[in-house]
């Protein structure tokens, strides 16, 4: 067969030609203002990773037809596909690797309903030194407080769109074993020691020690429940978990919609090589929640609010009626790593003098701040637009509202990256139903920068999907087990934890306020 070089060159350059004509081009006449672009995600001004995936937006001025031109280090790139700017990501990629530490300029261009074209103030997109983890894992979960059926843990690649399935909830639930999936925690970032629990259906907590997977039942008859919000030590086989007595009661005037309320919690130890339990806390007059090891392992902090039963009416009725009393504080205990032996309780702030109620406290990597979640009351911040997120800087004994990342919606969970210079928040400022995740810088300098939105392919994905996401953990390497894997675990009978009987309880006449 005789080849036609000429032929094939012609249809190369044709299809060139095709391509050129087809690629989108930034104007040369158009009128300016001085407003930046009304875009979603909300993307201007804004710092990243150098390894993120590329932040698409889409411009919403009521033009059908918008380009966006990105200038940096690496060239002039100009994108538009109608309304939406979807980026190259090989050109993406390349101008993040050469704007480690400066700006990438983005200029944007929209046509007005005469044909002509309107210029937008410009914006930028930081590109910070450091690196993020690759992955993230959340729980995927309708908008609903008793459909909890489709529920999955799911895991995504950072620095690419791709999202895989750790472990669904309908795997092995049917219409008489249903289930709830929840509460999934790693051992100092690394998936190969991580749980989760499984409720109902098939009940117990997921446990994996490299790819031995154990199914285990922590409840005695001298705890509240079995472990239900965990924290695994950042070297030891031990996770610190609240047991809680958990309700939930439904306004009927009011915008946070439900009231998630605890009439008893406290905390307990699990030790895994020995598959048994102690007591942590279990003031009869405290509700001790949400354990959290600092990075060196030496201490633990939690949540706990004083609460005085009146012993007139059912206790969980008298919650109910006095949910805005309850009010959270943070302290923390001394560890031993040798004995296992915990110290006394030590205040470390005290959100209820304010009037506050202060939640899910976060030491960064480095040991020097604390994050928490500060609402008027409660220890259930997801459902409350007036919560936010703050941080106390453990350096010098001063407490803020992290600037840059809140909304006047709820934010109400956070997590640190394993470098320290990024945080994770969870957030309903979109349309005040459906947590979505923000992405905020944290700096060498202790400031957080503007918070971005978990960049998807689509522009158009946070419009159309329904779920919201629930409890974001950063991770260094994906879970590599498969969910038919957990599958088989889930459907084995849970391993009874032994109780080892040690009652330690805590009153606030122990307390003592930590000095720094």
């Amino acid at each position: 067969m005789k080849i036609n070089v000429k032929h094939i060159i012609a249809l190369i350059a044709g299809t060139l030609i095709i391509v050129s004509c087809n690629s989108p081009k930034a104007p040369e006449q158009y009128g300016n203002t001085d407003r930046l672009p009304n875009i979603f995600p909300e993307y201007t001004n804004v710092v990243v990773p150098p390894n993120i995936a590329p932040l698409n937006f889409k411009v919403l001025e009521g033009s059908e037809e918008s380009v966006a031109r990105f200038t940096s280090p690496a060239g002039t790139y100009v994108y538009g596909d109608g309304s939406n700017i979807i980026i190259d990501e090989k050109e993406w990629k390349k101008m993040l690797s050469e704007s480690k530490g400066k700006d990438i300029k983005v200029e944007v261009f929209s046509k007005t309903g005469n044909g002509t074209w309107t210029k937008f103030k410009d914006f930028t997109i930081g590109v910070a030194e450091e690196d993020i983890d690759q992955y993230i894992s959340y729980r995927l979960i309708p908008p609903s407080y008793v459909a909890y059926e489709m529920l999955s843990i799911n895991q995504r690649d950072l620095t690419t769109y791709d999202e895989t399935t750790i472990y669904n909830n309908m795997i092995v639930s049917d219409e008489v074993n249903g289930q709830c999936i929840n509460c999934h925690s790693y051992q100092n970032y690394h998936t190969k020691n991580m749980q989760f629990h499984m409720r109902q259906g098939y009940g117990g907590t997921i446990i994996t020690q490299g790819k031995e997977i154990h199914k285990v039942d922590l409840k005695s008859d001298s705890t509240i429940s079995s472990g239900v919000y965990p924290s695994w030590h950042p070297t030891l086989n031990l996770i610190a978990y609240s047991t809680n007595s958990t309700g939930q009661s439904f306004h009927t005037m009011d915008n946070s919609k439900i009231e998630v309320e605890d009439s008893k919690s406290d905390l307990i130890l699990y030790d895994i090589d020995k598959n048994e339990v102690t007591n942590i806390s279990n003031a009869p007059d405290e509700f001790e929640v949400y354990p959290w090891w600092a990075p060196t392992g030496d201490r633990l902090y939690f949540s706990s609010a004083h609460f005085d039963y009146s012993d007139s009416i059912p206790r969980e009725t008298e919650v109910i009626q006095r949910y805005k009393d309850i009010k959270y504080d943070i302290y923390s205990k001394s560890f031993d790593k040798k004995t296992h032996k915990f110290g006394p309780t030590e205040a470390v702030y005290k959100a209820s003098e304010t009037g506050k109620s202060a939640t899910l406290p976060r030491i960064s990597p480095d040991g020097k701040y604390l994050l928490f979640s500060q609402g008027n009351w409660g220890c259930f911040h997801i459902w409350h637009p007036e919560s936010d997120i703050y941080i106390k800087d453990l350096t010098k004994n001063e407490v803020r509202k992290l600037e840059n990342v809140n909304s006047d919606k709820a934010e109400s969970y956070h997590s640190w990256s394993s470098n320290g210079r990024w945080i994770i928040i969870s957030s309903r400022r979109d349309d005040g139903n459906y947590t979505r995740l923000f992405i905020a810088y944290f700096d060498k300098s202790g400031h957080a920068h503007k918070a971005f939105e978990l960049p998807q392919k689509d522009p158009d994905y946070y419009t159309y999907f329904l779920r919201s996401y629930n409890i974001p953990e950063f991770m260094v390497e994906p879970v590599s087990i498969t969910p038919q894997e957990f599958a088989s675990a889930a459907m084995k009978d849970a391993k009874k934890a032994k109780f080892n009987g040690k009652m330690v309880e805590t009153t606030v006449d122990t307390l003592k306020h930590i000095v720094n």
